[in-house]
């Protein structure tokens, strides 16, 4: 069995030194001439959208941690340099990340470039009948035009095989944001009667997407390109052929489940496993069927907390006693000499 790593490298579609820099600047100040990793596109447009880019860095920080929670844990760069399924699951989430952002930064008033989306103005007609739009609808289409121009520049330079599987699964991360955007109302009438309705588009939670993209990742689609190198054809006549919503890759996953340095594969010997779940993070997944040891610990908790007017919350440190369960390390002697 294979069991995947969680989040990002180089290799990602967005470079984490941007992360780091952002953070470190903290306003929207941005020297973008000194921003590591961006292609000249990019650098535009940091100089253009200086704010823009404080929510870029919010958002590779989302689809950071949404990455590390769909895996389990971190993905080594080297990893991410093989044209695998997850190279093209990072590539998919981190920007949805920079679409989620930007929408969000749209909404709240933080650029001077965009707002809620324009054209939910007036009347309109659902399911329910007629109602008008009102608040705040998501402006997804500005957030999706600046992700695309912004996280596929560095793609746009370069025309080969690995260039283009990027771009595809970038345009699956945007997407899949869009999925999830959904109608929420308020009512308006006698007693919070639905005679009239108010209502605007917003996006779902980020997890949402994540899930989704995770699901696409584990049907994920193989590929090969076509003859005249502009396209993609399945690499196995049997399976289906993929569609924009589908992640792509071309090279097989290594083995995650042994320790590889040359691969960027950590193995899965002393992870953390669960015991009673099924998932991936299942002990019968994570240590690949090698079996786990179990250490019972005992750690101090918050325990009978009590509510005291007002307005504090006053609890007892209580004694744990919990069973922790880890993965046995492979036996055979070619585990060591490969670590």
């Amino acid at each position: 069995p294979r069991v995947a790593p969680g989040a990002a490298a180089p290799g990602a579609a967005l470079p984490l030194a941007l992360r780091r820099y952002m953070g470190a600047v903290g306003s929207s100040r941005v020297m973008c001439d000194n921003v590591p990793g961006l292609v000249s596109r990019q650098r535009q447009l940091c100089r253009r959208h200086p704010e823009a880019m404080l929510s870029i860095g919010r958002g590779v920080a989302a689809w950071t941690a949404e990455c590390q929670h769909q895996f389990r844990r971190d993905l080594l760069g080297r990893v991410l340099l093989r044209s695998s399924r997850e190279s093209a699951f990072v590539h998919a989430i981190s920007s949805a990340g920079v679409v989620f952002a930007i929408t969000r930064a749209c909404s709240q008033g933080e650029l001077k470039s965009c707002s809620c989306d324009p054209k939910k103005k007036g009347t309109a007609k659902d399911s329910k009948g007629h109602f008008d739009w009102g608040g705040c609808s998501d402006n997804i289409d500005y957030g999706i035009k600046f992700a695309r121009a912004f996280v596929d520049a560095k793609e746009r330079k370069g025309k080969d095989a690995r260039a283009l599987m990027n771009l595809h699964n970038n345009r699956a991360g945007r997407k899949a944001v869009k999925r999830f955007l959904k109608q929420e109302c308020k009512c308006h009438g006698v007693s919070g009667s639905c005679t009239l309705r108010t209502c605007w588009l917003a996006m779902a939670d980020f997890r949402k997407t994540g899930d989704y993209l995770w699901k696409k990742y584990n049907g994920a689609i193989q590929v090969v390109m076509n003859q005249d190198g502009t396209g993609f054809t399945v690499a196995n006549k049997k399976f289906k052929k993929p569609t924009k919503n589908d992640l792509v890759y071309f090279e097989s996953s290594p083995d995650y489940c042994i320790r590889d340095r040359d691969v960027g594969s950590l193995g899965t010997a002393g992870r953390v496993c669960n015991q009673t779940s099924r998932g991936m993070d299942s002990c019968e997944v994570m240590c690949c069927g090698r079996g786990y040891d179990t250490s019972r610990v005992s750690r101090m908790t918050k325990c009978e907390c009590k509510f005291h007017w007002c307005c504090a919350v006053r609890c007892q440190d209580c004694l744990e006693v919990v069973d922790i369960h880890t993965c046995k390390a492979p036996k055979s002697a070619g585990w060591i000499s490969r670590t």
